[in-house]
């Protein structure tokens, strides 16, 4: 039953999603000083928390790149993310300085992992004050355990001539299947083992989510490079295996060849091959407590239910329509004391806060950011109206184009009137739904919608909004509720509950003034239920996830430089130790 297959989706999609972010830069300036070469940067991903006086958290840094103005970073960092929980990150890139342990700063960037998510390619590159620039990209995390790898190359080829011996390093790059086709990317570099053609190099632990998508039967590439000063690494051979094949390969102690151009090139052996913690995925899930009287199979895969990240990775649009409430309940906007108020002094009134704090999450997922205003419970020329166009267009740019429609309602000579009616609205943000989705099907493409309504009281006719709300279940809608002010919403919780045999639950009802004092809280909470949804419809309808999009370095729009984040960190001396953040201005930004 669709209540159930609900049910099951709820419980899948209130797992935190994993997703990973992979780094690299371009062009940026030689800070090393003058007859110091060049710069070795790495870079740091330290965590912006929304909470207001929280302090920021490293997540990692990656290794250090040596003499290269275009570090391509092999280091992926992998974290939990919950769509309505913004998460801000600033990237941080220094030029190492072994001696003194006092490394340059070369630039820093601030990303919104929201904002990347809804990036073609899930990709975003910013410009450096300093020179240069950043570029981010992050995808969805896969499958679960890590890789415990050694080994070693034997009788390797000399790559350096007479009198010298080349400077082993590995790499193991992921297979990859875009929709632009296949690719191989480099997501682990080892240490370089110097003057030495038989090399054992260093273990190697490497999350499986990011070496083969949790897939032990995914082609791995392996390739051996010479180092070279100047970052121009000669090319020593290579293979193609997977991990159950190095498993193997540890076992039966058979060294695997390598090859340039076909013709051997050396022997690698396989010391270490362990795989550890692939099952903690699936135990979680078994964990899961069902009610029994549901009869609801606990067993999830992420073949029978896609995710969220899935559909946006693969180019799903989400559409945001915004619907105001001008009833005459919400007072004389020129009364402070009244809900449509507008500050002279810069403060905000609930309704601008609501818009501006769930917009800006929504915004994020929409490439054109072009959205529909609609105005309801106002009364012009002796009619109530009951759906009409706020602002003197179909629709406006970004969520700042949201607020001036809002403001140049007040301009129109409306009288706030009544009562409150939600079926046109709903009608028509269900109908424009159906229409884009259609539209992008023809194309291959996916477009979901989302009704954001704004209201201070309880809807007139609950009865007639409810048939609204099942009629709209069909399409790909979800209808978000905001209450404002102080009235009796009883019934709004109603619409919240609403469950009908067969239809998508598309409702969501958040009361404003439980989150007045915190952004993050009121965006989590009203956005709680989008993924759940967008997923049952494409799954009810039968229609998976694109392939991800792929976009070439050339075609990512490059957004201004920012002005520089002092985050005063402190490096320990020991690479694998944690680096402390000290003093800095930047602070939790939930507040409104």
């Amino acid at each position: 039953p669709q209540h159930h297959q609900q049910q099951r989706l709820k419980i899948y999609t209130k797992l935190k999603m994993k997703v990973q972010l992979s780094l690299n830069a371009t062009g940026l300036k030689n800070v090393a000083g003058a007859f110091k070469g060049t710069s070795d940067p790495f870079a740091v991903v330290t965590h912006i928390p929304e909470e207001k006086g929280a302090k920021p958290a490293v997540i990692g840094k990656t290794e250090v790149i040596k003499n290269c103005l275009d570090p391509d970073w092999t280091k992926v960092f992998v974290f939990d993310y919950e769509l309505g929980q913004e998460m801000t990150v600033i990237i941080s890139i220094y030029d190492e300085v072994r001696k003194s342990g006092r490394h340059i700063s070369m630039g820093s960037a601030i990303f919104e992992i929201g904002s990347l998510l809804g990036k073609r390619g899930n990709t975003k590159a910013k410009k450096l004050k300093n020179g240069g620039v950043i570029v981010a990209r992050v995808e969805k995390s896969v499958g679960s355990g890590i890789l415990r790898l050694k080994m070693k190359g034997t009788k390797l080829t000399n790559t350096e001539g007479f009198l010298r011996k080349s400077d082993p390093f590995f790499e193991m790059l992921r297979y990859s299947n875009l929709a632009s086709g296949t690719t191989w990317d480099n997501v682990y570099r080892s240490k370089t083992v110097m003057d030495n053609l038989n090399p054992v190099w260093d273990d190697v632990v490497a999350n499986l989510s990011v070496l083969c998508n949790g897939d032990t039967e995914q082609p791995v590439k392996v390739a051996v490079y010479d180092r070279e000063k100047k970052g121009d690494h000669v090319f020593m051979g290579s293979f193609e295996t997977t991990v159950n094949q190095l498993v193997e390969a540890q076992a039966s102690g058979n060294g695997i060849t390598l090859e340039k151009e076909g013709k051997k090139t050396g022997t690698i052996t396989v010391l270490k091959a362990d795989i550890v913690g692939t099952d903690e995925l699936s135990k979680s899930f078994s964990e899961i407590k069902v009610d029994s009287s549901e009869n609801i199979a606990p067993s999830l895969t992420k073949d029978d239910y896609p995710s969220f990240v899935d559909y946006i990775s693969g180019g799903c649009e989400m559409n945001l329509t915004v619907a105001i409430d001008f009833t005459g309940s919400n007072g004389d906007p020129r009364d402070p004391n009244t809900l449509h108020h507008r500050f002279s002094d810069g403060r905000k009134n609930d309704y601008e806060k609501a818009i501006m704090a769930i917009c800006r999450i929504l915004a994020n997922y929409d490439s054109n950011q072009m959205f529909p205003v609609l105005g309801f419970g106002a009364k012009y020329d002796g009619i109530v109206r009951h759906c009409f166009q706020c602002g003197p267009t179909r629709e406006v740019k970004g969520v700042q184009g949201i607020l001036d429609a809002y403001h140049h309602v007040f301009n129109t000579g409306l009288i706030m009137s009544g009562p409150t009616v939600f079926e046109e609205v709903i009608q028509t943000a269900a109908a424009t739904a159906a229409s884009a989705q259609d539209a992008a099907n023809a194309e291959g493409k996916q477009k979901y919608s989302i009704l954001l309504i704004l209201t201070d009281g309880a809807v007139t006719d609950v009865g007639t909004t409810a048939d609204a709300l099942l009629q709209a279940s069909d399409a790909p809608l979800s209808v978000i509720i905001v209450g404002v002010g102080n009235a009796d919403f009883t019934g709004m919780q109603f619409l919240d509950d609403l469950k009908s045999s067969g239809k998508r639950d598309i409702v969501q009802f958040v009361d404003f003034n439980s989150h007045s004092s915190n952004a993050s809280a009121l965006t989590k909470a009203t956005l709680d239920e989008i993924p759940l949804q967008l997923v049952s419809y494409f799954k009810g309808q039968g229609i998976m996830p694109n392939q991800p999009e792929s976009v070439e370095k050339s075609e990512v729009r490059v957004e201004d430089e920012e002005e520089e984040i002092d985050l005063s960190l402190e490096f320990a001396d020991d690479d694998d130790q944690d680096i402390v953040v000290g003093a800095t201005n930047v602070t939790g930004r939930a507040a409104f």
